[in-house]
């Protein structure tokens, strides 16, 4: 492990450099979520997709933010064609993204090296990095794997989408997405009216529109639609397949407009009306709402780990720039308010990559029938435990990641001054299209709702419960008094779930939201604490023993509990410390520290007490 913090004065911007040499924070998060043994073919691969990204993908999306998509509804005769119009920047990314890097591919198929297909963590890393250069590009990524999964486990004879969704090579490569959204419906996705009527075995006709189709022209779009006679609500949902077009010509549906969006300019994000277009059914009649689901987890993740990649690029942006400015006769960085903003928001993202990757590996345990892949047991109630925490901790991983990549891209863009609201720089385009992250895949009211659901239909606080408290059980004397804290606000959160499970529906729904900022504050101390208590033992950032003592893991864990879990008096300012100035090259520079420099004896609560 090297002990020098980063040098971002090299840099004159946050590009030309690899995203994954740049960023100890993702390294460190996604080896300790890879299954055993996986991380260290991934690396490899990890590092020259980040190099891809940094050198050419970065530039190629800024000018894609440019010169956006652009939608023909009609050909010069006013026939319909639904044609979207690409720069050619996009597809040449395709190309690397899909067929050098093989990011639909290697979760589906043995890539080269491996005898079996690598680990949905895998695809969820790589995505991270994806979103350094273009959040936007990943949407339709992952609604790509997403289908795949749905098509992989359902019954249904479209082997050859499925096929092609997962193909390395660029020129047999389609697209998917998932229309589920209704003008009528919304989040309330039971109200959808668009109708599916059978023609002959699993072909069906489909009618009715769709308020907002990202990837409008996917070739391998999912569609919720209801078949005659079926009940209301989700229970009379079916899902099909819709392809773009049908025997090379257009499908009968129309897109009437591209949406005027904010950001993620690159993914074409429209209105269809179908006119009886062809459908295949995918699963029985009446499975849509459980098998959309089933990609609604994955897609919340991706949406997660696509606000780590934002918050990694928006921090590398503002530290660059900070390392170069001088200011009132010092560089940015020299200055202590500077230092304790950066250093903030660099725990700040340590906090969410951590919790987001901790929410693909049991996402990807689930989603393989495993259970726990730290301790290898693979039984039938470790599977269930795999299942209850995955169901908890992605719908939080996603609200909280979310909300937290715009506030971070806000201020990382305020750090450049002026011209980080110019669009010359990147920082616009971060902060307009992180912004969408709140809202896709199930606003925060949605998610916080969702989590009260978890917990009382699938009982998720059994195997919650005893999860945290495992992770609490440090071995390093040192980080006692630091884990009592976080203990206490762990009793705190039990005595919460407790009362919520008592009062009726109205009471749980009003605090649904605090709630899940609790479970993600308590989880993430505890997570940074287990990692703290393996750095001090010698096991280095990226997962591998052998590194060394290093005590940053421990000042990130302490940092974290005292902006979350800690009231301090005088909120800190009279207690005589300013500890993200005094080891700002350690937390936001990523310096290894040596335990010994470093005073971990006693937390200031603790010391107060």
């Amino acid at each position: 492990m090297s002990s020098s913090p980063i040098d971002y004065g090299r840099l004159d911007a946050g590009r030309e450099c690899n995203y994954w040499a740049m960023d100890p924070t993702l390294r460190t998060a996604a080896a300790r979520a890879y299954p055993d043994g996986e991380f260290e073919w991934a690396e490899p691969l990890l590092s020259s997709f980040g190099d891809a990204c940094g050198h050419g993908i970065a530039e190629r999306s800024d000018r894609i933010d440019r010169h956006p998509p652009e939608l023909h509804t009609y050909d010069a005769d006013g026939e319909v064609v639904n044609r979207v119009e690409y720069h050619p920047d996009q597809h040449e990314s395709e190309h690397v993204v899909y067929g050098e890097f093989r990011l639909t591919h290697d979760a589906f198929h043995a890539p080269p090296g491996r005898e079996e297909p690598a680990s949905l963590t895998h695809t969820l890393a790589m995505q991270a990095l994806l979103s350094y250069c273009d959040v936007g590009f990943c949407c339709p990524a992952s609604m790509t794997t997403g289908a795949a999964l749905v098509l992989d486990r359902a019954d249904h004879d479209r082997g050859e989408y499925l096929r092609r969704l997962t193909s390395a090579d660029p020129d047999e490569h389609v697209e998917g997405a998932m229309f589920l959204t209704e003008k009528q419906g919304g989040s309330d996705v039971g109200a959808n009216e668009v109708t599916a009527e059978r023609v002959a075995g699993d072909e069906y006709a489909i009618r009715g529109e769709k308020w907002f189709c990202s990837n409008v022209d996917a070739q391998g779009a999912l569609v919720l639609a209801r078949t005659p006679d079926a009940p209301a609500g989700t229970d009379g949902l079916s899902l099909f397949l819709v392809p773009h077009e049908v025997d090379g010509e257009p499908n009968a549906k129309l897109v009437r407009r591209l949406k005027d969006k904010l950001g993620t300019l690159s993914v074409p994000t429209g209105e269809i009306e179908f006119r009886g277009a062809t459908g295949y059914l995918i699963g029985e009649e009446g499975d849509g709402f459980r098998l959309m689901a089933e990609m609604m987890n994955y897609e919340r993740l991706t949406n997660a780990t696509g606000a780590v990649g934002v918050m990694g690029r928006a921090l590398l942006e503002a530290k660059v720039h900070a390392a170069n400015r001088e200011a009132f006769g010092s560089r940015l960085d020299e200055h202590a308010l500077m230092r304790r903003d950066l250093a903030e928001m660099t725990v700040e993202y340590e906090g969410a990559a951590t919790f987001a990757f901790e929410a693909a590996r049991w996402y990807n345990a689930h989603e393989r029938g495993e259970g726990d892949d730290r301790d290898g047991d693979r039984n039938g109630d470790d599977v269930d435990r795999a299942f209850k925490l995955m169901r908890l901790l992605v719908p939080i991983a996603k609200y909280r990641t979310a909300r937290d990549s715009v506030g971070i891209a806000s201020y990382c863009m305020e750090v450049l001054g002026g011209d980080g609201y110019v669009r010359e720089h990147v920082t616009p385009r971060l902060l307009r299209d992180t912004q969408v992250l709140p809202i896709w895949e199930g606003a925060s009211n949605v998610i916080s709702l969702d989590v009260l659901r978890v917990l009382e239909r699938e009982r998720a606080h059994e195997a919650f419960v005893p999860y945290v408290a495992d992770l609490l059980d440090v071995d390093d004397d040192r980080l006692a008094d630091l884990a009592g804290e976080v203990d206490d606000a762990f009793g705190e959160l039990q005595t919460a779930l407790a009362t919520l499970a008592t009062e009726d529906a109205e009471y749980a729904q009003y605090h649904a939201k605090e709630l899940a900022n609790l479970i993600y504050d308590v989880t993430t101390a505890a997570l940074l604490l287990d990692r703290a208590d393996d750095a001090l033992a010698g096991d280095d950032a990226e997962g591998s023993a052998g590194g060394g003592p290093d005590a940053r893991p421990a000042l990130v864990a302490e940092a974290f509990v005292a902006e979350h879990l800690r009231t301090e008096q005088a909120r800190g300012i009279a207690s005589g410390e300013s500890p993200c100035d005094e080891h700002f090259d350690a937390l936001a520079r990523y310096a290894s520290i040596d335990p010994a420099e470093v005073d971990l004896g006693a937390s200031p609560a603790a010391a107060d007490d």
